[in-house]
């Protein structure tokens, strides 16, 4: 793995605070905007790397953890870092797609969706990063990762590989790496005619004791899933939530209490 300098990448000193790290990025993203370079291959590498610069640095905790490695390991901090982060870990509670909205409005850019699948390929898929408070926006997907049964053992065998370098690393430089929450599954029971419809549905999310009001994607099918990033169980040593992930299952019918417990929810 390639080492990078997050710093470096967005051409600005550790100590930026988050107004100069937010011009950084967007001097930079508007540089090497797909749409200003599509004859130029070059700039698609580049603009992935801005994008991580930014979501990793903009974020305190994400910030706190790889500055952690950089004080300790220098120019190897990167590939330790990202021993703990996935694409989706990094991205999780980024504003990026703000910055991008604004830009095309201003210049008549494609929006954050169509880049995202441009730089990141056909099967990323990006959502509506983060709300404030109780409401969580969610994607869906169905077999987003194809057949995943057939790389269950080179997957079982990198996670035992990941577990041994990690072990290694902690015990070497005497400090706790960032791990990854788990991610939570659970079931959302909706009728049909909701699936259709779409919209807010009170859920109660009991492993976090957690009231959630769940944006339901219009025409959602049975035995789909609905990701909510960074609602899974917490990490550890700064380390990023997991997602919760819940499958629609539709109710045969809808008792009337339920349907009163859910409205009582969605005003409260």
């Amino acid at each position: 793995m390639a080492e990078i300098d997050y710093y470096m990448v967005l051409g600005v000193h550790q100590d930026a605070d988050s107004k100069q790290l937010k011009n950084a990025f967007r001097e930079l993203a508007f540089q090497y905007h797909p749409d200003r370079n599509k004859d130029n291959p070059e700039a698609t590498e580049k603009m992935k790397q801005i994008n991580e610069a930014y979501a990793v640095l903009s974020d305190p905790k994400k910030r706190q953890a790889y500055d952690s490695l950089k004080s300790r390991f220098g120019d190897s901090a990167y590939g330790k870092f990202r021993n703990g982060y996935s694409d989706q870990d990094i991205f999780s509670g980024s504003d990026i797609n703000n910055i991008f909205d604004e830009m095309a409005k201003a210049f008549g850019f494609r929006g954050v969706d169509e880049v995202f699948n441009d730089v990141y390929g056909k099967g990323y898929k990006t959502f509506e990063f983060r709300k404030p408070g109780i409401f969580a926006a969610g994607f869906v997907f169905s077999n987003l990762f194809g057949n995943q049964q057939a790389g269950s053992k080179k997957s079982t065998f990198q996670n035992i590989t990941n577990k041994v370098v990690r072990l290694a690393i902690e015990k070497l430089g005497g400090m706790e790496l960032p791990v990854h929450g788990n991610d939570i599954t659970e079931n959302i029971h909706l009728t049909p005619s909701q699936a259709a419809q779409g919209g807010p549905y009170a859920y109660f999310l009991k492993k976090q004791s957690k009231k959630l009001v769940i944006k339901i994607p219009k025409g959602i099918k049975e035995g789909q899933r609905i990701r909510l990033a960074g609602m899974g169980k917490t990490g550890s040593a700064g380390g990023p939530p997991g997602d919760l992930y819940l499958t629609v299952v539709f109710w045969k019918s809808w008792p009337k209490k339920i349907q009163e417990f859910t409205n009582r929810l969605i005003r409260n």
